[in-house]
């Protein structure tokens, strides 16, 4: 399992929950599982958003591993320049 942390409104979208757990070894499982185990957060999902894996950001890197130790961070979506 990994624990992810919900960074602003996105804990709001999962019941209030600032650090939930979930069955992930890359960046895809995670978010299919996300979408899974919490529906509401799905909207923010399909728009986009961001995932910190040991502190570098990852916006489409599907295949990033990830193991039980990453410190993994689930932010809206990080633009500009």
């Amino acid at each position: 399992m990994v624990t992810v942390t919900l960074w602003g409104s996105l804990a709001d979208l999962a019941g209030g929950q600032r650090n939930i757990e979930v069955e992930a070894k890359n960046l895809r499982e995670l978010l299919t599982a996300l979408d899974k185990d919490y529906p509401a957060l799905r909207p923010q999902l399909e728009r986009g958003v961001s995932v910190s894996i040991d502190g570098k950001i990852y916006n489409d890197s599907w295949f990033q591993p990830i193991t039980e130790s990453s410190e993994v961070v689930l932010l809206n979506r990080l633009e500009g320049g």
